[in-house]
């Protein structure tokens, strides 16, 4: 099915539905057909790493040994300068390291209150992918994207997922749930992220 390295069927290493979304819209047109771990039975992974690198590359392997198939996982998150890069690669249980629960309401809510004694705003998401063409590959591809906001006090915009309603980019004068699907997938950390991943594939094609 692929035109891009052979690959074909790819399992994506989480069971987001929000990432499914975007991955998938993005590598459709690569002829990649993407497939999430959930589907076939893969359990979430752990995540127990310090940066974004090595979580990303548990995944990808967990999922392919899992499977047999290549499998694609993405380690993200939203990196605040007041908040020394918090809530980091703890961006999708930021609110539960301090036993609240695990959800955007909650994540969002610790934000805003991080944040209500600081006048630095500026933050940006931050996306690792890494692929594996099985579930040892020695050389797997790896790709990252930085996509620069601010940090908003109110949410606006009822699209995206995660932080996205908070996260303002000054540029477009919109956040990020304020875009639709079609222009966020052209300038997220994701589609920064899978642009270069799909480049360094065609040149090993």
């Amino acid at each position: 099915m692929s035109d891009v390295n052979g690959l074909g069927r790819v399992v994506l290493a989480s069971n987001n539905a929000g990432k499914l979304r975007e991955f998938a819209s993005l590598l459709d047109a690569a002829g990649i057909e993407l497939i999430a771990q959930g589907e076939l039975g893969v359990p979430e992974a752990p995540e127990p790493h310090v940066t974004f690198v090595e979580n990303a590359l548990a995944k990808a392997r967990h999922a392919s040994s899992l499977t047999g198939l290549p499998a694609l996982a993405d380690d993200s998150g939203l990196c605040v300068r007041a908040l020394n890069g918090a809530p980091g690669v703890y961006s999708a249980r930021y609110a539960s390291l301090d036993g609240g629960e695990k959800s955007d309401a909650a994540n969002n809510a610790r934000l805003v209150a991080d944040l209500a004694d600081k006048a630095d705003r500026r933050a940006y998401y931050f996306c690792v992918l890494v692929l594996v063409r099985h579930a040892d590959d020695p050389e797997p591809l790896i790709a990252e994207g930085r996509w620069h906001g601010e940090v908003l006090d109110a949410p606006r915009g009822a699209n995206g997922f995660g932080y996205d309603p908070y996260f303002f980019l000054p540029a477009l004068n919109a956040s990020a749930a304020e875009l639709n699907p079609a222009r966020k997938n052209a300038l997220s950390h994701r589609a920064l992220a899978l642009r270069e991943l799909l480049q360094r594939l065609k040149e090993l094609a």
